[in-house]
């Protein structure tokens, strides 16, 4: 979460699916109880189906566990995996690649070679011939497989070939993707096949590590078992999937469950299989590691540990931090690594933050309990790295003493938003990777600092004392800002600086398939705009007001967002004009589609930061008339960005609550994940951290359903109570906003899963209605 000047549809896993050992032991396994402290958790329903896994019994305790086959050299690994995704990614062309493991290509390289209709791609790891055939697609055959959109649609059907052999390598060893809270913005209740296309589109871009959160509570609810909790009292801790990043930052507990044993095995299964995929194209499962979490009375129910409570996190009672020299703590975590091993497998890569955004250190040596949690960790994983987020104050100087730093990654996720870094001389020369945030809370602005990456992402590799060793993309949501995702992950890639003027050109002929004047000149606005944002205080762009909390002196939605514009308006307003105008030939991409939705979209929101003030000035006039005309058209507005955006399927609220539903056994199951799924975008928590924390609209977003069912009726109840002051000449009714926005979150509506109308003729019908902007 930033704090300003401080911190900055799976449907459920079907029986008939699964094998028969597995759905035996789902169907009769009762539910686990408590166990006395220490004595282990219940027998394991193994959730596992790891084909290349051996499995033996453990001679001590007799428990069936899965010890995975030792990795081959590199340069002989299976191509299988690689070819499935490319098969996914081009069903029409896959056909004519050859991917060709190689032996003698570098640790993380690529060649791309062929004629016409037969191009080969040699690489180092499955990943790398993906990200071959990724560079094949941007720089020879000129189409853009987004995220999202794509303009595979307008490929010849004859590929072109290779003018002259290229080969890549990467300039950085870590290329890591996925922020912490990206399975609680981007969608808790996805499908594997969702999950799927992202690693697919992760390793087309270049990226070799990604951090796994789904089924991460399930270690947790295993292992604690053996520690004198009940499996009921387990259920009540964990927070509903929506919440479940914030509790394994040790920021919260509890909210939006309980939770089913059916959907943690469920979950778990999911994460499993995402790992399996990862490692099946050689890349990097990062896992979720063990720095000392518990349950309340943790110390009561184990004699002899110590628990510093962690105070608040934005209203929220943090969980407790069991002290890691308490002897406790050794067992937990072996106890927690093995039910993870069971699950997930084995990684050489975990993420933990200790005192996340502010937690307690109590009378806690954190250096010596660094060294512990990194200890624990190499008792389970020898050698494997440990990811911290680099985020306000950490890790701090005391973290960092305790540790090998050999074996540790900071993730950076301020390398684009402040000046005067000097990541070397605040960290002591541990290694780290280039971060961004340009997303937070999901929402759907548009813009990236893209000029302050390619300025400083060189020279700092470039530098003489150089700890630079990878690039972390760590947007709090992932979905939006294609062009960021392309640009951000073309750094590690392409020799030498990139042009950021060319390389937005370029985009431009690729994003639809075939160059075009009006999208080169509409994407030069968005470059000179949006995309060109200067660091200093900000990584994101500004949200909207149609979102925000009624007030006639809004700046914002989200308190901790930019309070106004941070580039010119008239760029996105100028690129919605030159998109309308591309050549008709070209629409058809789903590319295309959502750029113009989006544009649209933008130009609407921006246009609500210049409809307010006059709706404010028509009020203390006691203009009423004026202030009618003005409201009507912001109704009006609201209207057709909801239109817009029910044209694509990346802006529908109906997707993200039938993917929640859809987990649940029963009704009330149901309503309980849609409510994780509605609160989480609106309330975000009780009364006391919407309101005291804050943390009310943090994730807003210009989503169809989302925009008519909560944002434009809370605005129809504010001008409402303002028309109804200046007629009766009284003070404006007050409107008790948490309550308003609990209703809704509380609501079971149903909305469409499905995209209806025509994008361009909504898109135009936005246009028409805003002011021209000036032509620079």
């Amino acid at each position: 979460m930033p704090r300003a000047g401080r911190r900055p549809v799976r449907r459920p896993l079907a029986l008939a699916a699964l094998p028969a050992a597995l759905l035996a032991l789902l169907c009769a396994a009762p539910a686990p109880g408590a166990t006395a402290p220490g004595a282990g958790p219940p027998a394991r329903a193994d959730l596992r189906s790891d084909v290349r896994a051996d499995v033996r019994t453990d001679a001590g305790a007799g428990v069936p566990t899965r010890v995975r086959a030792a990795a081959p050299r590199r340069g002989t690994f299976d191509a299988a995996p690689a070819r499935a995704a490319l098969e996914r990614l081009l069903p029409r062309h896959a056909g004519q690649f050859t991917l060709v493991p190689d032996t003698a290509a570098a640790a993380d390289g690529f060649t791309v070679s062929g004629t016409p209709g037969a191009i080969t791609v040699r690489g180092s790891t499955g990943a790398t011939l993906l990200t071959g055939v990724g560079w094949y697609l941007q720089h020879v055959a000129g189409a853009d497989i987004g995220w999202p959109g794509d303009s595979i649609g307008m490929l010849p059907a004859e590929l072109p070939g290779v003018p002259a052999p290229v080969t890549r390598s990467a300039l950085v060893p870590h290329r890591y993707a996925l922020n912490d809270t990206d399975d609680g913005y981007s969608g808790p209740y996805r499908t594997f096949e969702e999950h799927q296309r992202q690693i697919d589109l992760l390793a087309l871009h270049g990226i070799n590590e990604v951090f796994v959160q789904a089924g991460a509570e399930y270690p947790y609810y295993r292992a604690l078992q053996g520690f004198g909790y009940s499996a009921e009292e387990l259920r009540e801790w964990v927070p509903g999937p929506g919440h479940q990043s914030w509790w394994l930052l040790q920021n919260l507990s509890g909210f939006g469950g309980p939770v089913s044993e059916r959907l943690m095995r469920e979950r778990a299964e999911l994460g499993g299989r995402i790992a399996e995929q990862l490692r099946g194209l050689g890349m990097t499962p990062v896992l979720p590691g063990y720095f000392g979490t518990v349950p309340p009375e943790f110390a009561a129910r184990n004699p002899g540990s110590a628990t510093v409570p962690q105070g608040d996190w934005a209203g929220f009672d943090r969980p407790d931090w069991l002290d890691p020299a308490s002897a406790a703590f050794g067992k937990l975590a072996a106890a927690y690594y093995a039910e993870q091993r069971a699950v997930f497998g084995d990684s050489t890569m975990y993420r933990m933050s200790p005192l996340h955004e502010g937690g307690q250190t109590g009378s806690v040596d954190v250096k010596s309990a660094a060294g512990t949690i990194q200890d624990a960790l190499h008792a389970a994983h020898p050698g494997a790295l440990w990811a911290v987020l680099g985020w306000q104050d950490d890790p701090t100087a005391e973290l960092l003493a305790g540790v090998d730093t050999s074996k540790l990654l900071i993730l950076d996720g301020l390398s684009d938003r402040y000046n005067r870094l000097d990541r070397e001389a605040r960290w002591g020369g541990a290694p780290y990777a280039m971060g961004t945030i340009y997303n937070f809370g999901g929402h759907t602005t548009i813009g990236a600092n893209t000029s302050v990456w390619i300025e400083r992402f060189g020279p700092w590799l470039a530098k003489s004392d150089s700890a630079l060793t990878g690039i972390a993309y760590l947007p709090e949501a992932t979905g939006t800002n294609p062009a960021a995702f392309d640009l951000f992950t073309d750094l590690a890639w392409e020799p030498g600086t990139v042009d950021q003027r060319q390389w937005f050109a370029d985009f431009a002929a690729r994003r639809y398939g075939r160059p075009d004047a009006a999208a080169a000149a509409a994407w030069e606005e968005l470059r000179k705009g949006p995309y060109s944002t200067s660091s200093g205080l900000w990584s994101e762009s500004q949200d909207s007001l149609f979102t925000a909390r009624p007030s006639l002196t809004a700046a914002g939605a989200a308190y901790w967002s930019p309070k106004s514009m941070r580039y010119q308006a008239g760029s996105v307003r100028r690129a919605l004009d030159h998109l309308l105008r591309v050549d008709p030939r070209l629409r058809g991409t789903s590319a295309y589609r959502f750029d113009l939705v989006d544009t649209a979209r933008q130009a609407l929101a921006n246009h609500s930061r210049v409809l307010l003030p006059k709706i404010k000035a028509a009020y203390e006039a006691k203009d009423l008339t004026r202030f009618r005309e003005l409201t009507a058209e912001w109704r009006d507005g609201e209207r057709k960005l909801d239109a817009v955006t029910g044209s694509d399927p990346n802006f529908l609220l109906g997707s993200w609550l039938a993917g929640a539903r859809s987990r649940g056994a029963d009704a009330a199951e149901q309503d309980r994940y849609e409510y994780d799924a509605r609160s989480i975008l609106s309330v975000w928590g009780r009364r006391s951290t919407s309101e005291g924390g804050f943390l009310h609209d943090y994730a807003n977003r210009e989503w169809s359903g989302l925009i008519m069912e909560l944002y434009a009726r809370r605005w129809d109840a504010y001008f409402d109570s303002l028309e109804e002051a200046l007629v009766r000449q009284t003070a404006p009714r007050a409107i008790d906003w948490h309550a308003f926005e609990e209703e809704w979150a509380r609501r079971t509506t149903r909305h469409p899963d499905r995209p209806s109308g025509d994008p361009y003729a909504l898109a135009a019908q936005v246009a028409s209605a805003l002011p021209a902007a000036s032509v620079n």
